[in-house]
């Protein structure tokens, strides 16, 4: 995860979930297993997704979305890539101090194939979703494992949430440097051919 502090806002960017790649244990609808989300699987989620959006420690407040054009995400050959402006002024000071820990997305719709292993968990092969939100994990413990696995309100969609732990970059724009040089020189030798005064 990169953190880049400018004049307009937090820009933060990184892989949100790398495919292909087993998880540590979870616990999921089918119990408690190991899982890979397969290639093609967020692509196609983007694709059919109204619009994505951004939250913290998977709470309900938005921060930026894809409706609003401060959040670009895509899949590629390594996996789900988020590139995010923020603007609230509490994460970005979050992000300057170094506070955010990682991301987390939430999944539901989920289609699998479950692959029971002689003696270890079972490795579940994420083949499709639907992306709910992508995070910024703060007060939580990014490990690619499951935070939580919740019922909405309506009882419709079961929302499954992961995090990744990844090493938070911060860098934050500074103001042009003015060289003023030349004019202290300049100050100078028009001192001299005043007699020391300006």
């Amino acid at each position: 995860m990169r953190v880049e502090i400018r004049a307009d806002g937090a820009h933060i960017s990184g892989y949100v979930n790398a495919t292909g790649k087993t998880s540590q244990p979870v616990i999921t609808p089918r119990g408690k297993v190991v899982e890979t989300i397969e290639p093609g699987a967020f692509e196609r989620a983007i694709e059919r997704a109204k619009n994505i959006t951004v939250t913290v420690d998977h709470e309900t407040h938005v921060y930026a979305s894809v409706e609003a054009h401060t959040l670009k995400l895509y899949e590629d050959y390594i996996g789900l890539y988020a590139d995010a402006l923020i603007t609230d002024p509490e994460v970005v000071e979050h992000g300057r101090n170094g506070d955010i820990r990682g991301w987390s997305f939430g999944m539901f719709n989920v289609v699998d194939d479950m692959e029971e292993r002689a003696g270890q968990l079972p490795l579940r092969h994420v083949k499709d979703l639907d992306l709910d939100h992508i995070t910024l994990v703060i007060n939580k413990t990014p490990c690619y494992s499951a935070t939580s696995v919740e019922v909405r309100a309506e009882g419709e969609i079961e929302l499954e949430t992961r995090t990744t732990e990844q090493k938070t970059q911060t860098t934050e724009e500074k103001p042009p440097f003015f060289d003023n040089s030349a004019y202290r020189a300049r100050v100078e030798a028009t001192k001299k051919q005043n007699g020391g005064k300006k």
